[in-house]
């Protein structure tokens, strides 16, 4: 089985294409770099280009035949969406169209995309369920949402079968040091933290202390990296025998808040760590954490890091291994 991996330099990608290389599948990795590394792609080929210019996805389809595409292209950053949507909305919107486009024209079936718990919006319930209302609050969610939906008409039209995975929030690193969490500018807290021990001047700060959470900071459902690249092949072999565009939440179910994974990191690294409390990020819900009871019951999902501690301590050996 050879599969295209878009957005194969990244931190989620990376680690997916390092999973399907050591189960035996043929990968080839697509990505312009433009946050991605060219040294995290250890495995497979890479092929430069950008789903923003048709003529980079001709080229690849024209000389590969493919059984199946993960799409991990995304630009992710809320307050980076807020500031700026158009950025957004062509690189997460025309891009996937681009290459959806492309898959429809050679004939290729199977597609894995993934998605956010961005989409939700401000949650109702204590965990959400993959039927919980969609109201984005975010430029990011919103350009996530329209390509879930564009996904069920490109099934009804095309007959191309989707697996949508709606991430919480991906963190940790590879067991093995291989390949870590590695962006500029990093937005996400836990290398942040990791971050603030190991760069001279770096600085860890808290995005609000005021939210309706126990300790005011934002409560957050954090997933292994490998958990959702092992989602990701499930998700790929239950396209083997089913049609249809299918969604999937990938959460521990288990809630953190901003402090509680600072006092995690402590007990990583062995030492007190110092922040600072700064106004809030826009577009930051209080809570999000997931059910994903589907995909527990309907792939056979569990993830092996269930929770915080071993989380931030796989992160730690690989930041503190490349200094």
């Amino acid at each position: 089985m050879k599969i295209l991996v878009c957005g194969g330099a990244g931190y989620i990608g990376s680690h997916m294409v390092k999973l399907l290389a050591s189960s035996g599948y043929d990968v080839v990795t697509f990505d312009n770099l433009s946050s991605g590394h060219r040294e995290a792609v250890k495995w497979g080929r890479l092929i430069e280009g950008d789903l923003l210019n048709p003529n980079d996805l001709e080229n690849v389809f024209l000389n590969n035949e493919f059984d199946l595409v993960m799409h991990f292209s995304a630009k992710s950053i809320v307050p980076e969406s807020m500031e700026n949507p158009s950025l957004y909305y062509n690189n997460n919107i025309v891009g996937t169209i681009n290459l959806l486009d492309m898959m429809v024209k050679y004939d290729v079936k199977k597609f894995i995309f993934s998605s956010t718990a961005a989409t939700y919006g401000i949650p109702e319930t204590s965990e959400i369920p993959e039927e919980h209302k969609t109201v984005p609050i975010n430029p990011y969610g919103h350009s996530k949402l329209m390509v879930e939906q564009i996904l069920q008409r490109y099934y009804e039209a095309y007959r191309l079968s989707s697996v949508t995975f709606r991430y919480f929030n991906a963190a940790g690193a590879d067991p093995e040091g291989d390949i870590g969490e590695n962006h500029d500018p990093e937005t996400h807290l836990i290398p942040n933290i990791l971050k603030s021990l190991l760069e001279d001047n770096a600085s860890l700060k808290v995005f609000g202390d005021d939210y309706a959470t126990p300790d005011g900071t934002c409560v957050r459902d954090y997933v292994h990296v490998n958990d959702l690249a092992a989602a990701h092949l499930l998700g790929a072999n239950y396209l083997h025998d089913k049609t249809g565009a299918h969604l999937f939440n990938l959460g521990s179910g288990s809630g953190y808040s901003v402090l509680e994974v600072i006092k995690a990191a402590e007990v990583a690294v062995g030492k007190p760590i110092s922040y600072s409390v700064e106004q809030r990020r826009a577009g930051d819900p209080d809570t999000l954490i997931a059910n994903s009871t589907k995909a527990r019951t309907i792939l056979g999902w569990k993830p092996d890091f269930d929770n915080i501690n071993d989380i931030v301590g796989t992160a730690w050996k690989w930041h503190s291994a490349k200094g």
